[in-house]
């Protein structure tokens, strides 16, 4: 019987900051390895989270990479989250924001699926659009400059983005009708985007899967130089932190609200007509 590790996401959101780590510090794998007196590939391992983290591996690694020492207590409890069955990500957690998982996941995602019926999701969004419906956000140009050039990078290729917007969206304004009417052109030139595929659920469609499923996103991996890629994963971000999911029957379930939703929703030629309605009434308003 195949040892269950428990999810994935938390082994690779704090591989990720060990490599971090060990660049920082201007160290090779072979480096670490001899340093600490253990194999090249369990360091690699460790950092493409391939196998659960032992608390007492952070330690030690931490203390050769000079890491803050408040970060390096938080690595350590972390360690322990490793074999759990789903991981919650508390937006108080005190790991640095440059080091949160999703954007990491988003960066190396091959394809992003995602459906919102309260927003517009972040990856479409206008730098008013988004300053309006998060308030009391900090608004960081840089990041967010990183994420909309996701969709447009030359290398590695972009991902596919497919959305599906619930109509309630296009009508909840945010920022007043300028922001709205520009946020909407926004949406009908990414749609013409080849990597773009943009769906709304028009509010004739009623009661849908999605309905007690909520927003949603599922990032798929590419194999990359490894045989077998990272298993999707499932991103559902509440008010005070962020659920991950990528147990197979987690991804199955949300595998056939996807399908559901895209099949009640409008296809894509009819939905761009449906968003150019919104924002023509948008500028007769004004």
């Amino acid at each position: 019987m195949a040892t269950d590790l428990g999810s994935s996401v938390p082994r690779r959101h704090l591989g990720n900051i060990l490599r971090e780590l060990r660049t920082e510090a201007r160290m090779t794998l072979d480096g670490v390895s001899q340093a600490i007196g253990c194999s090249r590939q369990k360091i690699w391992q460790l950092e493409a989270g391939l196998r659960p983290v032992r608390p007492l591996d952070v330690r030690t690694l931490t203390t050769l990479y000079a890491a803050n020492p408040d970060l390096a207590t938080n690595l350590t409890t972390l360690a322990t989250e490793t074999t759990a069955r789903g991981w919650w990500h508390a937006y108080d957690n005190p790991v640095p924001a440059t080091f949160t998982p999703y954007p990491s996941l988003e960066a190396t995602a091959a394809r992003i699926r995602t459906y919102h019926e309260s927003l517009i999701p972040g990856l479409l969004q206008t730098a008013a659009y988004t300053r309006a419906a998060h308030p009391h956000r900090p608004d960081d140009p840089d990041v967010r400059r990183q994420r909309t050039d996701l969709l447009t990078r030359r290398l590695p290729p972009p991902p596919r983005l497919h959305a599906v917007l619930s109509e309630a969206v296009l009508l909840r304004p945010a920022g007043g009708p300028d922001v709205m009417a520009a946020q909407l052109a926004h949406l009908l030139t990414l749609a013409e985007t080849p990597t773009v595929t943009i769906q709304v659920l028009p509010l004739t469609a009623g009661a849908t899967a999605a309905t007690l499923a909520g927003p949603f996103t599922i990032l798929d991996f590419a194999p990359g130089n490894r045989t077998t890629p990272d298993p999707p994963v499932i991103h559902r971000e509440l008010l005070t932190g962020a659920l991950y999911l990528d147990r197979p029957e987690e991804i199955a379930a949300y595998e056939r609200v996807w399908t559901k939703l895209t099949t009640r929703a409008l296809d894509p030629e009819a939905s761009t007509h449906l968003i150019d309605k919104h924002r023509h009434h948008l500028d007769d308003g004004r």
